[in-house]
């Protein structure tokens, strides 16, 4: 078996830490104990582009119990946790090809080392597998049903591809489902971020000024996270639903340029380019922390930060510090990178269980329906959210109330008015 890895010596612990967040996974633990049985999968390669951490080795073994010949690359030079990937290697059969902290050209070929495998179902966190494929693996196509997206940033990239007529294959965007962006975006991000903010810096956030960029589902749950560490939460946003919503929520919403004179920590999370620039930088504080937790490192404009200063250096892990001409320090985390993988260790297993059943329920419903679907990004079936959220509640042992008959008929009738 193939597989690039950095250390296979590391699988005992990456098997252990794998089997401890299991534990906190029960409704990819049923849904594996049912892939076993029916193989559902049976025949399918699946060649699957996800951050390699403890709970995406969980899904690799469940999508493998059903039948799935699966492939795993990193879909972040940074969020790789090396143990796990050693263990998917060596005590999972599963070929791996990840390794934290490599450069450019490694986690291209990684990627091209996944789609060697000639997959059929294609699952990514940030569309990349699918845009090599389209510039440069056109020859794999034919033999591709369809795939799966996990986050916001892939999904806006497969819908301009769809909206351009050049996408090739139907996709689900897992990221739509509510079990998935309701939990992952909000109770994840906001929860992992923090961790990975605080793991790098070790800063006091209670009475600190704390900038969230954007407020879809990960602003949030960073801006609440954020709020209820005693830090000052203010919201940046260009759009006027999601900035009033803010506003309603408690937060403080102004523009970028004028956050930037009075904050002491920014956090990105739009999906967008350049949200924190040169004119941004030239009027933050000295000591000014800047991080990003969206997918893609170009949320900040590093290359500006890099010409504006005299001097940078590594000051402790993860947090880069650019001197100023005018003496003026701004401390970059994590190259730009996601913070909360790049410092410490993504979502906790029990968010990612519902995230990462609609990967598995969703890789069984393209390989069932492939054939009658557009080359279209498409929602999570409805059956298939609801299905998630009812075995969840089970596992929680929390129940709820069903409707009666007479209240099925009220619902659906037009004939009973007030």
């Amino acid at each position: 078996m193939n597989y690039d890895v950095k250390d296979i010596g590391l699988a005992p612990k990456g098997r252990l830490r794998i089997e401890y967040a299991a534990q906190d996974m029960p409704v990819l633990g049923m849904i594996r104990h049912r892939f076993e049985k029916e193989k559902p999968l049976a025949g399918v390669t699946l060649a699957a582009c996800l951050h390699v951490t403890t709970e995406t080795a969980n899904l690799a073994i469940t999508l493998k119990a059903g039948g799935a010949n699966v492939g795993l690359c990193a879909s972040n030079p940074l969020s790789t946790q090396d143990d796990v990937a050693a263990a998917l290697a060596k005590d999972y059969c599963i070929p791996t090809f990840a390794i934290k902290g490599e450069d450019n050209d490694t986690y291209y070929r990684h990627i091209n080392a996944v789609l060697d495998m000639r997959p059929n179902i294609t699952m990514d966190d940030g569309a990349d597998t699918v845009g090599v494929i389209h510039s440069q693996r056109q020859d794999l196509i034919p033999n591709i049903i369809g795939g799966t997206e996990e986050t916001t940033t892939g999904v806006i990239r497969l819908r301009s591809m769809e909206r351009d007529g050049v996408l090739k294959y139907p996709i689900v965007a897992v990221n739509d489902a509510d079990t998935k962006h309701f939990f992952d975006n909000r109770y994840g991000t906001g929860q992992s971020t923090i961790d990975g903010i605080l793991r790098a810096t070790n800063k006091l956030l209670a009475g600190s000024v704390f900038v969230v960029g954007g407020y879809g589902w990960c602003g949030k749950g960073l801006g609440m996270r954020a709020k209820g560490m005693g830090a000052r939460v203010i919201v940046t946003e260009v759009k006027p639903l999601r900035a009033i919503e803010a506003v309603m929520d408690g937060f403080e919403v102004m523009p970028m340029a004028e956050a930037a004179r009075i904050a002491d920590v920014f956090c990105t999370v739009t999906g967008d380019v350049h949200v924190i620039r040169k004119e941004h930088f030239e009027v933050m504080k000295d000591g000014a922390i800047v991080s990003n937790s969206g997918h893609f490192n170009v949320e900040i404009d590093i290359p500006a930060l890099e010409a504006m200063a005299e001097s940078r250096r590594v000051i402790r892990d993860f947090v880069e510090e650019f001197l100023l001409p005018d003496r003026r320090r701004i401390y970059l985390l994590g190259e730009g990178r996601l913070i909360n993988l790049a410092a410490a260790e993504g979502h906790p297993a029990s968010v990612m269980d519902m995230s990462f059943a609609n990967q598995a329920l969703c890789a069984e419903y393209m390989f069932k329906h492939a054939k009658d679907l557009e080359r279209k990004v498409y929602p999570v079936p409805r059956e298939i959210d609801e299905q998630i959220a009812a075995l969840k509640l089970e596992t929680m042992g929390v129940k709820i109330d069903t409707l009666t008959p007479e209240q099925v008929k009220y619902l659906e009738s037009w004939e009973e008015g007030t």
